[in-house]
């Protein structure tokens, strides 16, 4: 009878600390997503899932164009694409994108653009319309979705702080037929 009980103690035990590691890697370091909405499209499609790089950020710098998930409202998270870091001006023309005044090209915006033939995918703007300053604030970051007419983001909700930033993600698992890193 003894040795049964260290058998289901033993078991619990390595169930407790399986829970435990889990719940730890879940918390600090990844986490899954599911994609909501249209507002990423075609980059992301809703109803992918993705797994969120939470201490990407603990040891470096966000980059232009990664892919974020941050705190939108208490019970809401957004996943965008970074334009605009610290310290910088974001301006659209002719839709084109320009970082202090140089302009970038965006070859996950070509699908779309090639579709289209009623005008722009992003109409022109400033940050001083949109924010009513010339440059993104310290710890603040500027993001679109790549769906620009159907997204929701720093033209409407402002810069994001970088401290509501969950993490990076750009891997795709599910659905098994179209996993893939998205960049």
């Amino acid at each position: 009878m003894t040795k049964k009980k260290n058998e289901v103690f033993e078991w619990i035990k390595a169930l407790t600390i399986a829970v435990v590691v889990a719940a730890v890697i879940r918390y600090f370091f990844f986490a899954p997503i599911v994609v909501d909405g249209f507002s990423m499209m075609p980059t992301l499609h809703t109803q992918d899932r993705m797994i969120v790089n939470k201490f990407s950020y603990r040891f470096s710098e966000p980059k232009r164009f990664d892919i974020v998930v941050f705190h939108a409202t208490s019970d809401k998270d957004y996943i965008k694409r970074i334009i605009g870091l610290p310290g910088e001006t974001v301006e659209y023309k002719n839709d084109t994108l320009y970082i202090n005044g140089e302009a970038y090209e965006e070859p996950y915006l070509y699908e779309y653009k090639n579709q289209l033939i009623d005008g722009p995918l992003t109409e022109a703007f400033d940050l001083e319309s949109i924010i009513g300053q010339s440059t993104v604030p310290e710890g603040h970051l500027f993001v679109m979705g790549d769906n620009r007419r159907q997204s929701k983001d720093s033209r409407h909700i402002g810069t994001v702080p970088i401290d509501e930033v969950m993490g990076e993600t750009s891997l795709v698992y599910w659905p098994l037929s179209d996993v893939r890193l998205a960049e």
